[in-house]
């Protein structure tokens, strides 16, 4: 093997399945696996085939159906175990028996507590000597790629260790893996294991040396990389981390961590990266567990900025605060999420990229609202700054009234009803009225009407969603008549009831505007005409 090669051994569907909650039929096992080939993983661990006749078909099937990587199967250093996985492999071109023993003073006298194992912690040690030794021949006599783990090694006392990896390797063993299997190691003592390892074990030149880290203290990634730089070659990992408790190392992190820090390493992985972010999603759907916006490389945020400050560098250039591109990792490469800390910079590059251009006069009022939009809102989308710049086309120069406020009361059996304050910009006063309606919208309109001292024929209202998420807004847009002539108001809000209100000033203000202009009286036959003869009167 090139030693500057890592492999990666993906153990999602083993290990990572393992996690509470998380297990999957055979039918998104053996999705996962053909997508973790187009990953181009080196070795998927496909399951544990003594284990259960579910786990034994998803093993035969992966073997059978994924070309690619090598498909492994686990085994404790049993007989019937090790039969079990040879069977579950036997029809597979590149197949890995991967058997295991706990080597630990816990996990022997946990394990191996009766007698029969040996009554001294001397004897029983003695006993999984002989396991590792018949096991590890046995599944070489069925394939040429056995790996051993050492249970708990990052436990196990260092002499016990030596000793159990120098009979795996004498036995045929092509990988020796050193697992951190409780997360209980620290980056420094885990480099220092394998460094004596590697100067005390026989032969060990021979074989490649493995992580596996569980996420327990939270250092499975660190603890995984600090293997590789004291000369571990295969790292096993899952996707999005998930796998026994707190999970195990995160495939997507680690791998992105060697690629980023080349240099650092010496190392590199044949993983294909920009599939990093779709193979998350496809586990995520599988397993059920969804993926933390604040995940390292393939959360939702973890790409994006907010901050005025970072917005401003990003899009000078994006390595002032981007040590990885997004694409890269299949990502969307658009890094600037609009939300309250956004600043100006970010606000009007992404209006530019939509293809809106903002005149200087208009920027302050344009970037004052959105300030305001966005204390509304967690998340400023497209659709909500197309519709705030387009918000400004068209409205009356002149307030001949303004909405200053809206309370609406309305529920099952009750009678909605609706109160407003309306500001009259032609005797600087101000009307607060209440009226009922079949509907919050007919009360509003109906309150409305009365504090503006006339009634208003309606010829249309609409309402739709704009932006995404649960608090994206909605635009209403109103269409009312005054002798044949229409006027027009559209409003956005994330709520529906002001955003209906506000259209509905709107369009009278457009009509006040147009008699003004014109120096017409009007007559309306009445709001209630649009929304039903028996609604709301008082």
């Amino acid at each position: 093997m090139n030693n500057d090669r890592v492999l990666i051994f993906e153990t999602t569907l083993r290990d990572g399945e393992q996690a509470p909650g998380a297990s999957m039929n055979i039918t998104e096992k053996i999705r996962i696996a053909h997508q973790l080939a187009r990953l181009k993983v080196d070795i998927i661990e496909a399951g544990f085939p003594v284990s259960s006749p579910a786990q034994f078909e998803a093993v035969q099937r992966i073997a059978q159906e994924v070309d690619g990587p090598v498909v492994a199967a686990l085994a404790r250093t049993v007989e019937a175990d090790i039969d079990a996985a040879g069977e579950a492999l036997r029809t597979g071109d590149k197949t890995r028996i991967h058997t295991f023993v706990g080597t630990s003073d816990i996990h022997l006298k946990a394990k191996f507590g009766s007698d029969r194992y040996g009554k001294s912690l001397a004897d029983k040690r003695e006993y999984v000597l002989k396991m590792v030794d018949r096991s590890v021949r046995q599944a070489c006599s069925i394939t040429d790629d056995v790996e051993f783990s050492a249970e708990d090694a990052g436990r196990t006392g260092i002499d016990f260790l030596v000793d159990v990896i120098n009979v795996a390797v004498e036995a045929g063993a092509t990988t020796i893996n050193i697992p951190d299997t409780t997360g209980y190691c620290v980056p420094k003592e885990y480099a220092t294991l394998f460094k004596t390892v590697q100067n005390r074990c026989k032969q060990i030149e021979n074989v490649v040396l493995s992580v596996h880290c569980h996420d327990d203290l939270g250092l499975a990634v660190a603890n995984s990389l600090a293997g590789v730089l004291a000369g571990a070659r295969q790292v096993e990992c899952t996707i999005n981390g998930i796998g026994e408790r707190a999970g195990n190392a995160s495939l997507e992190e680690v791998v992105m961590a060697l690629h980023v820090r080349g240099s650092l390493f010496g190392t590199q992985t044949k993983i294909e990266t920009r599939l990093l972010a779709s193979t998350s999603k496809m586990v995520s759907i599988a397993t059920g567990f969804p993926v933390p916006p604040n995940k390292a490389v393939v959360g939702a945020n973890a790409f994006s900025h907010e901050a005025g400050i970072h917005q401003h560098g990003v899009l000078k250039s994006r390595d002032t605060y981007e040590i990885m591109r997004a694409e890269d990792v299949g990502q969307d490469p658009e890094a600037i999420r609009l939300g309250r800390h956004s600043g100006r910079h970010g606000l009007f590059s992404r209006l530019e990229k939509l293809g809106i251009f903002v005149g200087a006069e208009r920027k302050e009022e344009i970037y004052k609202e959105f300030v305001e939009l966005a204390d509304l809102k967690k998340e400023i989308f497209d659709e909500d700054l197309v519709a705030l710049a387009q918000g400004h086309r068209g409205d009356s120069a002149i307030v001949h009234y303004r909405l200053d406020h809206l309370s609406v009361n309305c529920g099952t059996g009750r009678i909605p009803r609706a109160e407003v304050l309306l500001y009259h910009g032609s005797s600087d006063t101000s009307c607060r009225k209440t009226a009922e309606g079949d509907g919050p919208v007919a009360a509003i309109y109906k309150a409305i009407d009365m504090a503006a001292g006339s009634h208003h024929g309606l010829v249309s209202y609409a309402i739709r969603s704009v932006g995404e998420g649960k608090d994206a807004m909605g635009e209403v847009t109103v269409l009312i008549s005054e002798h044949g002539t229409l006027f027009r108001g559209i409003a956005r809000h994330t709520d529906v009831l002001q955003a209906s209100a506000n259209a509905y000033v709107l369009a009278l203000n457009q009509l006040e505007s147009f008699r003004a202009s014109s120096g017409e009286e009007f007559v309306s036959d009445g709001i209630m005409q649009s929304f039903g003869s028996n609604g709301g009167q008082e």
